[in-house]
């Protein structure tokens, strides 16, 4: 695979949308203004939005040529309305941004200047979040265990913004998985890569999409998708809890022998039936994290459904089949 950078490169912006009808014109009005010095397209990805989102989103479109949209079916998700967008971008440039102005668009100067320097992915790296104390420990303490568990290097602190060349794109674009962690993923395919800091900012209007069951899954999802370290713990659990049993029938036994009397009373039996009933349901739940995952690999449904789509895609509607047209 050779390099091909361009002399005038073109970059397309991905912004995953879900319910962002209070953010939704302030970032219209900065993408009006953003001069990235090279032709630059945006795509937005309505990811079910059941507010006034989709309707802003297809007046942006027809008054701004370079703007378009994909619309879904229903709510799939962040991660797959990003791999969406990576699907259906143009482009030898292709960047990753929240729609919530948290990522700064004119950060991307000095990722394209990283680009131009031989990088194939530049992502950001948040040295401070404006998000609560609670928050900002959980995220703290996923990246470094996720560093630490992983079977690939994945960056500590950086989220999906990031900027990544065609070639890193089509390759993550060849990925089938469904449960899809995409910084994993741009981090599983190699090249080139390097991190820029930035203070992230406070959101800028609305209320965030992802709250704390969406957050659990999405870090269930990095953890299990890239490392098989929950199934090794659950191994030496059991290994342990054996060992354990093994300690007290020795000691049982040596009490036998002595001609002692065993202590009786159900405490002792209790705890350990409940120690090793938790360790068991313990084991099965990951066991069953890990199975859930296969059954949606398995069935091999179509990642998300598209109700249409808007703007400069329409142009290259005709070359997609019919199939391509609905589902992917």
């Amino acid at each position: 695979m050779t390099d091909h950078r361009s002399d005038n490169p073109e970059i397309c912006l991905i912004f995953p949308c879900y319910n962002e009808e209070e953010v939704l014109p302030d970032l219209l009005r900065t993408l009006e203004t953003l001069d990235l010095g090279i032709p630059t397209r945006f795509l937005f990805i309505d990811d079910g939005s059941h507010d006034h989102t989709p309707n802003l989103l297809k007046e942006a479109c027809a008054a701004d040529k370079r703007m378009a949209c994909l619309s879904f079916s229903r709510n799939f998700g962040h991660q797959v309305a990003v791999s969406a967008g990576l699907k259906h971008a143009c482009g030898d440039i292709v960047a990753v941004l929240d729609a919530d102005l948290q990522d700064p668009p004119e950060l991307l100067q000095s990722f394209i200047a990283k680009w131009r320097n031989g990088y194939d992915v530049v992502y950001g790296v948040r040295t401070n979040r404006k998000e609560s104390w609670f928050l900002r420990i959980c995220y703290s303490s996923f990246y470094r265990l996720l560093d630490r568990i992983s079977n690939i290097k994945i960056p500590r602190d950086a989220g999906d913004f990031a900027l990544m060349d065609r070639k890193v794109v089509d390759v993550i674009n060849t990925l089938p998985e469904h449960n899809r962690f995409v910084r994993g993923l741009r981090g599983w395919v190699g090249f080139k890569q390097v991190g820029v800091k930035y203070a992230r900012p406070a959101r800028y209007a609305g209320k965030p999409s992802y709250n704390m069951r969406r957050l659990t899954a999405l870090a269930l999802d990095g953890l299990l998708s890239f490392s098989a370290a929950p199934l090794r713990v659950s191994a030496w659990l059991g290994a342990g809890a054996a060992f354990l049993g093994f300690c007290y029938l020795v000691y049982a036994l040596s009490l036998f022998v002595s001609g002692k009397d065993l202590p009786e009373g159900w405490t002792s039996t209790i705890v350990l039936i409940l120690f090793l009933g938790g360790v068991q349901l313990m084991v099965l739940g990951i066991l069953g994290e890990y199975l859930g995952r296969i059954f949606d690999e398995v069935k091999g449904r179509p990642h998300y459904v598209l109700r249409d789509q808007t703007g400069w895609l329409t142009e290259v509607d005709e070359e997609l089949s019919p199939s391509d047209k609905t589902a992917t």
